[in-house]
């Protein structure tokens, strides 16, 4: 492991001096070879740099984006060099790395000392804000896998709304569903929920969640059931959250997406298109029954 701190640390400074002097990509290998000669010699694993800068570089407006979505008050350009490049590699471990070679704790942990070894005094505090708040929305990717061992060290639990959002429409004068779904920064579309409040009713709470995170007022159906699952917060340690989904009816076709560090993009889905979606399996039977009851209605 050692050697792999060591890795990260090459990669970062390769990335500082890419982004510091505007070089092109064609330098990127010169870049990698001499700070390895300088930095790292004899170092056994050295392809681990190379892929984690060339996987930064090819996902750098991705990884830019959700940094600017994540911390909207931090234009890319006014982040500290040392800062967004080190968040830029953390987030490409989190997001886009074998979560079964680099756990996302682990992911956020070297990301933070990385910080606070090449940075400046906040720059640790900055980047577990930005990591730890996409972090918390690896609940859904990693909670098929948790363990009971997990679970019993739950401390927290939290309730949250969501809904199948639709509208009724026609196709070849059939009747038809049209179902919102929105795109997570780990590539999966889901359904729209947040948290509820202290005190509130799970229904007025999620009609409240979908017009924030959605823009559109719905009209809730049918209670589809609980989904319950053990997330990982790197302040708050292990989180049960209890999510109630509605069926809710869309009261407008309009949608935007609101404000959120987790989410990229919402759109709009006929059912022919949803089996082609990359959609997370606990979510399935909550879609499932939602259409089971609007074929029935």
């Amino acid at each position: 492991m050692a050697n792999r701190h060591l890795s990260r640390s090459v990669a970062v400074q390769v990335l500082f001096e890419w982004d510091f002097n505007s070089y092109g990509e064609d330098r990127i290998d010169t870049i990698i070879k001499r700070n390895l000669r300088e930095f790292a010699p004899g170092l056994q694993d050295a392809s681990f740099v190379e892929n984690l800068v060339k996987g930064v570089l090819r996902e750098r407006k991705k990884l830019d984006s959700f940094i600017e979505k994540t911390a909207p008050e931090w234009p890319i350009g006014q982040i500290a060099l040392v800062d967004r490049n080190v968040l830029r590699a953390g987030l490409y471990e989190l997001i886009f790395g074998n979560r079964k070679e680099v756990p996302p704790k682990v992911a956020i942990n070297e990301a933070i000392e990385l910080a606070k070894t090449f940075g400046g005094e906040t720059s640790g505090k900055f980047v577990n804000g930005v990591l730890g708040t996409v972090y918390r929305e690896m609940g859904e990717p990693d909670k098929d896998g948790t363990s009971e061992k997990k679970k019993e060290g739950v401390s927290l639990s939290e309730d949250l709304g969501g809904a199948v959002v639709y509208y009724p429409s026609k196709k070849d004068d059939k009747d038809i569903f049209i179902f919102a779904l929105v795109h997570d920064v780990f590539g999966y579309w889901t359904l729209s929920k947040g948290h509820l409040e202290t005190g509130e009713d799970a229904k007025a709470g999620t009609i409240r969640e979908i017009k924030e995170e959605l823009g559109i007022d719905v009209e809730l159906k049918d209670e589809l059931g609980k989904n319950e699952y053990v997330a990982s917060d790197p302040e708050k340690g292990q989180v049960k959250k209890s999510v109630t989904y509605f069926l809710a009816l869309a009261k407008g076709k309009h949608i935007r997406l609101g404000d959120s560090g987790g989410l990229d993009d919402a759109r709009w889905f006929g059912e022919d298109e949803l089996l082609d979606l990359k959609i997370y399996d606990d979510l399935k039977p909550i879609i499932a029954k939602a259409i089971k009851i609007l074929r029935s209605s």
